[in-house]
């Protein structure tokens, strides 16, 4: 196991990443204290797969385990499902000690977090992340929410977890498709952060989609430590060090809000929003051509989309005014001016915007 810290002033806490970790699960958490009442939040296809082993696990330490099901879908992030589960936990919770855990993937998380920021003002919570996309990044930071009908996570809470639980081991049952969503997300990482992680990556992009376990644990283990580094500095988003890690997500957001959260996935979505984000860079004469062009290669070599496609023009600059990094009319994009440089721009010409859009579309 890799102990990666989160620094945070009032609530630090862990990132535990490893290879068949789960097992471990009770004894870590007994350390914790945080009562014998578990009530895990998951997918039927998670349980199906390994709620015995995290059951076994808690339970060998004297927990008293609860597993509720939501369905495998974004849809699962709303208020209905929200209410649903929240309502459920209420009636479960009689002369118990609860915590939560989230045991799924970026919507799980998110959910489960959001619930465990409001029940009762707060009660303590695990992120044990089953995704690529969520162990390198969604599963970390303490970001909760669920979306609205207008739009993505408009309804969350900054909530941070007692610890974040990353197996690897768990990743080797994902599809293609999801292993291609986490790649976004890292690829996202070495753009803005790491030119040494973007070389990793144009070179060895393939053992990671094969599920080598070296090349699985080491950007497993840099994007965490990435990402806490950026959260103990910046929890709230206050400083502009946090934003910085929503390069792509502005018009990521808008393409999968406008194909109502089924036509793109999040990564590729954010894929999509991150060459959206290029091509401004090279409009404003921030990047030349060359890595404009290099960041496209290791986009498309991956096997995430490179052409926005089933959507038009409008619908997406319609769902962008949406985007929660808004200050009112003014609008706020993350740029690049080279690999691991940023530039936060804020008001960016709508002209300019629809230009870079227009420039994807297929």
């Amino acid at each position: 196991m890799h102990t990666i810290k989160v620094n945070l002033k009032n609530r630090p806490y862990d990132i535990i990443t490893g290879y068949a970790i789960l097992k471990g699960m009770g004894k870590y958490l007994r350390a914790l204290r945080l009562g014998p009442d578990a009530y895990i939040i998951t997918n039927k296809l998670i349980k199906n797969r390994y709620g015995h082993i995290l059951d076994n696990s808690l339970k060998a330490y004297g927990f008293n385990v609860k597993f509720k099901l939501i369905p495998d879908t974004e849809k699962s992030k709303s208020l209905k499902i929200f209410s649903d589960v929240i309502k459920a936990l209420a009636a479960y919770d009689r002369k118990k000690l609860i915590f939560l855990i989230a045991f799924g993937g970026g919507v799980v998380g998110d959910l489960t977090g959001f619930i465990s920021s409001v029940y009762k003002r707060g009660i303590a919570y695990i992120q044990i992340p089953t995704t690529l996309l969520a162990q390198v990044d969604s599963g970390i930071g303490g970001k909760t929410g669920i979306d609205l009908e207008c739009g993505k996570n408009l309804a969350g809470t900054f909530y941070q977890p007692q610890v974040v639980f990353s197996d690897t081991k768990l990743l080797e049952t994902l599809k293609p498709k999801q292993l291609r969503d986490g790649m976004s997300e890292i690829i996202k990482y070495g753009i803005i952060k790491d030119k040494n992680l973007f070389r990793y990556l144009e070179r060895n992009y393939r053992d990671i989609l094969n599920l080598r376990r070296k090349a699985l644990e080491s950007v497993v283990s840099r994007c965490s430590a990435i990402k806490a580094q950026v959260v103990a500095q910046d929890e709230r988003e206050e400083k502009g060090l946090r934003t910085t890690l929503n390069f792509g997500h502005t018009i990521g957001h808008a393409i999968e809000a406008a194909g109502n959260y089924r036509l793109y996935s999040h990564g590729e979505a954010v894929a999509l929003g991150m060459l959206v984000a290029c091509d401004i860079s090279r409009a404003k004469g921030l990047i030349p051509d060359k890595l404009q062009r290099r960041i496209e290669i290791l986009i498309q070599n991956t096997g995430l989309p490179v052409r926005i496609r089933n959507l038009g023009l409008e619908d997406i600059i319609r769902a962008h005014y949406r985007d929660k990094k808004f200050t009112g009319p003014v609008n706020k994009f993350v740029l690049i001016k080279g690999i691991g440089k940023t530039k936060i721009v804020r008001n960016l010409p709508l002209k300019l915007i629809r230009a870079a859009v227009r420039k994807r579309l297929s």
